[in-house]
């Protein structure tokens, strides 16, 4: 295998509905990654604006768009943290996300541009899990996970599906793994005692969202990645369902 060809390989994808989602469910893993030589790309679905105060008067397109604006440079400091490459914003209205055809495609756009061998995705199935925070359950959420897996298995590496890309010059990629967050089972721990404060400070770059309860849920962050850890023997971990596409 030459290098080029190797390097290709440690190329990874985390696809989420809205700004802050991969930092809960995924930044340690991300930054431990990246430490490890990956190059890890973020796709957020929604444009982030259903993410102001729940005590707004003002919902208008243009506090819309203002919400927007500093959700987008808050992921971008989130990922300068954890050294993220870049971020692709798909702009779909937050709070409304479906999993059509159209944010299919997208998807596979974007698998066929960065051609990762893993990505990192929300699961399209809620779960039960006692304890479990009620933002697990949003809608937006499991759109995303339903249209991820739909890009990646079979979309992304048929050259049947969505023939327009072909003429966009992307060709058919197969993902190797998916590792999906919050699913009803976990078969992997990634332990992230080493970058759990990294964890930290990518979640507070998101100010607007957290600042003003960070302690809370400092606190949650931290229960909830010891208890995973204590399963597995680490300080600190984060559990996924991994699934190889073979």
């Amino acid at each position: 295998m030459t290098e080029q060809e190797t390097e290709e390989r440690k190329v990874a994808l985390v696809v989420v509905a809205h700004p802050d989602d991969a930092e809960f469910m995924a930044a340690g893993t991300i930054a431990t990654w990246v430490a490890d030589g990956w190059t890890v790309h973020y796709l957020i679905c929604t444009d982030g604006a259903s993410g102001g105060p729940d005590d707004a008067e003002d919902v208008s397109p243009e506090a819309r768009r203002a919400v927007t604006t500093t959700r987008k440079l808050e992921q971008r400091a989130a990922c300068d943290v954890l050294g993220v490459e870049d971020i692709v914003f798909l702009d779909y209205r937050d709070g409304e996300l479906q999993s059509t055809l159209d944010l299919r495609r997208d998807i596979v756009r974007v698998l066929r541009r960065y051609r990762p061998t893993r990505v990192i995705c929300e699961s399209p199935d809620r779960t039960w899990t006692p304890g479990y925070v009620i933002g697990a359950f949003h809608p937006d959420h499991l759109a995303a996970g339903q249209a991820t897996i739909a890009a990646v298995y079979p979309a992304s590496q048929n050259p049947w599906d969505f023939p327009e890309l072909l003429q966009e010059g992307l060709l058919p990629h197969k993902v190797r793994e998916v590792y999906f967050s919050g699913a009803p089972t976990a078969n992997v721990a990634v332990d992230i005692s080493s970058m759990f404060e990294r964890k930290l400070a990518a979640l507070r770059a998101h100010t607007s969202q957290l600042a003003a309860h960070f302690d809370e849920i400092e606190a949650l962050i931290r229960r909830r990645t010891a208890e995973v850890g204590k399963k597995h023997d680490m300080a600190f971990a984060e559990e996924f369902h991994r699934a190889e596409n073979r």
